[in-house]
């Protein structure tokens, strides 16, 4: 098979061999040819309304595939744009490859359009980032990049393409000549300019690939890591002496997981009282005996071993103030910073979670003398659920929030997946939909970025074809991705998108009132979000009472599988059930 002859082909070559089936895009003049030649290779080219969700859709089939999610963005604005969603990423630690376009090699920094320094932005966002300038270096670099999204600690990286790579030689070269003006031009100064820019394309179309050109490149780790055996060992024996362990589990423990199974397994072996959080939500299914949902807090102020797989000991663990202070701590993460920052644990394990904890259930056995404290744990989770159905029960104009949600945890498919964004909403639905399966909750992660939804349900419709995909939406969130609708009827998706609309960003109004007694800038209209979706393609319902919730869920199902986006805008009630929850 012939070398292709322009940057664009080596660029698919490249994402194919790595087995990467979507590119998520908008469409620019620096990067046209990355596009074409990826449809070229058989890859789904995704063209969305903005490139932050680009990023964002890569981002989700990241998570849900353990492979790297890939974007391309054109040059400077383009590029500035994704910027959220790539810190988001970074912090999330979700492997994304996002290539950006960018000038011509031969005008950096000479006025060109949309010419600015890139890589000055994008390296504290990145595990890597790289500015490739010849033809030689360009398929080395994607695949390195690849390589470094995955290992260690999983994260975003950028490759910066210039335009005159991605185009074939002679194009170039056509395009140098015409625009120097050397073409036909006479006189010894512009033979010599003629020169100089055959030798530049020389350089850039022929020269060899030496090492030098990947400068910069994260090393491979040169030393194998250190026996994990003992601390499993020690663990193991700690857990079979407790007598009131808890497990928290971290999306870092489903990172680069195919296969979430085994985890699942060795999880309900050790049959420790779980707390699920970010993209482990789902791990044991809808329900299992030893995963609970409420009261976290008080378990982890009373537990005597606590374990920490693959969670950070941040403001959500009260930065490890919040684990009792006689408890045996073990913690077990990829990044040795997040081993340590804030509480240090009796033994920290610099290791993927997934397989600490494989190897733990292997090594602990069975465990007993735990009855009193999982019989505890069960009498809070179902005081706190009868609480929630209480309130869910209770009369009132517009729709109550946690009815629908109780409502809609048992319309929905059992292999839904959920993608959420937005405060109060979507915070009320944590504390009532079930998560049914492993990899299929999506939320901004640690970060706390509304806008994800547009991109993310996009990245998951595409994960997961045939499946429903539920995005759960504040009515302030929204209107940061809502124009995906079009995204999502041009490619023949059909997510059902629900929009809590109360008409405020009232997780912010409702402490801001209080104690500042104003409510400036988080007043909003009840819009009628419904009629923009039609308007992109979508189906638009309306909800405006409790009695109707029924059937509109029915009505927006069917919808979905015929094929049609769905949103669903949900006039709320306020509500002061999350009353006190604001984080910062």
């Amino acid at each position: 098979m012939p070398t292709p002859q322009n940057g664009g082909a080596v660029i698919a070559a490249a994402l194919a061999r790595a087995g990467v089936r979507h590119l998520f895009t908008l469409c620019g003049g620096h990067i046209s040819p990355i596009l074409v030649e990826c449809k070229r290779s058989g890859l789904a080219v995704v063209d969305v309304r903005d490139e932050g969700n680009a990023v964002f859709a890569a981002d989700a089939v990241a998570r849900m595939t353990g492979l790297p999610g890939v974007a391309a963005v054109t040059a400077g604005p383009g590029v500035t744009n994704s910027v959220t969603a790539l810190k988001n990423a970074q912090m999330a630690q979700s492997p994304v490859l996002v290539l950006g376009g960018a000038t011509a090699t031969i005008l950096r920094g000479r006025g060109s359009l949309q010419d600015i320094d890139q890589l000055v932005l994008m390296r504290p966002l990145t595990k890597w980032a790289t500015r490739v300038t010849t033809l030689a270096a360009l398929g080395p670099s994607v695949e390195r990049a690849l390589e470094v999204a995955v290992e260690g600690v999983p994260g975003p990286v950028f490759v910066e393409v210039p335009v005159d790579l991605l185009y074939p030689e002679a194009t170039v070269r056509e395009w140098y000549l015409a625009e120097s003006g050397v073409k036909n031009a006479k006189g010894l100064a512009a033979r010599a300019l003629g020169l100089y820019l055959r030798a530049h394309l020389a350089r850039q179309f022929h020269g060899p690939r030496l090492p030098a050109l990947l400068e910069g490149a994260p090393l491979r780790p040169a030393l194998p890591r250190l026996d994990p055996r003992p601390k499993v060992r020690e663990v193991a024996r700690r857990l079979r002496e407790a007598r009131r362990p808890v497990l928290v589990i971290g999306s870092q423990a489903l990172v680069n997981q195919r296969d979430p199974g085994r985890l699942a397994a060795a999880v309900r072996k050790l049959g420790v009282p779980a707390y699920l959080g970010g993209m482990a939500r789902g791990l044991l299914g809808r329900r299992d005996p030893i995963q609970f949902r409420h009261a976290r807090g008080k378990a982890l102020k009373e537990a005597d071993l606590v374990l920490v797989a693959g969670f950070p000991f941040d403001f959500r663990l009260g930065y490890g103030r919040g684990i009792g202070r006689r408890a045996f701590v073990a913690a077990a993460n990829l990044s040795r910073a997040e081993l340590r920052k804030n509480r240090r644990p009796q033994v920290a394990a610099l290791m993927h979670p997934a397989d600490f904890l494989v190897d733990l259930a292997a090594e602990a056995g069975p465990a007993g003398g735990r009855d009193e404290w999982l019989a505890t744990l069960r009498e809070r989770e179902a005081a706190r659920d009868a609480e929630i159905a209480r309130e869910a029960a209770a009369p009132g104009e517009l729709v109550n929030p946690l009815g629908f949600f109780l409502r809609l945890e048992e319309k929905m498919a059992e292999d839904a997946a959920l993608v959420v964004d937005g405060g109060d909403f979507v915070a009320t639905a944590a504390y009532t939909l079930r998560p049914r399966a492993p990899l299929s909750w999506l939320d901004p992660g640690v970060f706390g970025t509304l806008g994800v939804g547009g991109g993310y349900a996009t990245g998951a419709a595409l994960v997961k074809p045939g499946r429903e995909v539920w995005l759960v939406w504040g009515d302030g969130s929204s209107a940061y991705s809502l124009a995906e609708f079009d995204t999502f009827a041009r490619h023949g998706l059909a997510p059902i998108a629900v929009i809590g609309n109360d008409g405020s960003w009232q997780q912010i109004a409702r402490d801001q009132v209080e104690i500042l007694g104003d409510d400036v800038g988080t007043v909003l209209a009840r819009c009628d979000y419904h009629r923009v979706a039609e308007g992109y393609g979508g189906a638009g319902l309306l909800l405006t009472e409790d009695a109707k919730v029924d059937e509109t869920l029915d009505r927006a199902i069917a919808l979905s599988r015929a094929g049609k986006p769905v949103c669903i805008n949900v006039h709320v009630r306020r509500s002061d059930f999350r009353k006190g929850s604001l984080s910062m």
